[in-house]
């Protein structure tokens, strides 16, 4: 549907000069297993890129105003508000690009929407764990949000003791032809999850995947305090509440 709506929206011009940089080293070695023929393909993708883009910018603000609401709503009449902050962000072409390459992803725009779900992303971080599932709830209840999938990392963490609660959702943007439902994927933790999720992204990073066996036991160990703590301060949350 989107395809449809797209091939009508006024182009938004040149791409920027970050987005011209579709080839890095890290996306050269994954084009480097492609064949002539898929490689030439996804190459095409990118001269109306911006334009299949565009549904995604817009469904981020859409989710963004729907947050903000929640936000005032909870501080003016519920005299606590639950989120700490927001952010959200964007794929950049490359990164898109390469995730075909490496998922084997057919190059088209039908199956680039379908595959890739997380090309909109926002991430919601709140003070205590009933927080997460409060603006969760409140969030996904109303009409034109419909939920996708949800994995709850929360009650269920990852083996290297990554704790958050993802959800795919979807929402219609209306253009100038009509609503596209288009997917957001939305991100909600605690400021002690966002902390650790912080630090083992820039540890990844640092060791490009490759983190010395010393370090993950670290990275556990903080991922159990993290824990501990979030469990004392929702405690500690619950004793005020009924004070």
């Amino acid at each position: 549907m989107v395809d449809d709506v797209s091939s009508d929206v006024v182009p938004l011009g040149p791409l920027e000069p970050t987005d011209k940089r579709i080839v890095t080293e890290t996306t050269e070695a994954v084009f480097e297993q492609l064949g002539e023929s898929a490689l030439s393909e996804i190459y095409a993708l990118r001269d109306d890129f911006a334009r299949f883009m565009m549904p995604y910018k817009f469904a981020i603000d859409e989710v963004m105003t729907k947050i903000s609401i929640l936000r005032e709503e909870f501080s003016a009449l519920h005299a606590e508000n639950p989120i700490e902050h927001v952010n959200s962000r964007l794929k950049t072409t490359e990164s898109v690009l390469e995730k075909v390459a490496r998922k084997g992803i057919a190059p088209s725009y039908s199956a680039i929407r379908a595959a890739i779900t997380d090309i909109a992303g926002i991430r919601v971080v709140c003070s205590f764990v009933s927080d997460v599932y409060r603006v969760f709830d409140a969030l996904t209840a109303q009409d034109d949000v419909r939920v996708v999938a949800v994995k709850d990392y929360i009650a269920n963490p990852k083996a290297n003791g990554y704790k958050s609660l993802h959800a795919i959702i979807e929402i219609p943007v209306f253009l100038s032809d009509g609503p596209v439902p288009v997917t957001v994927e939305v991100q909600l933790r605690t400021v002690a999850m966002d902390f650790w999720a912080s630090l083992e992204h820039k540890i990844y990073y640092k060791y490009d995947a490759d983190v010395p066996a010393e370090l993950l036991a670290g990275l556990r160990e903080a991922a159990d305090v993290a824990a501990d703590l979030d469990g004392k301060m929702e405690s500690l949350h619950r004793e005020v509440r009924r004070a």
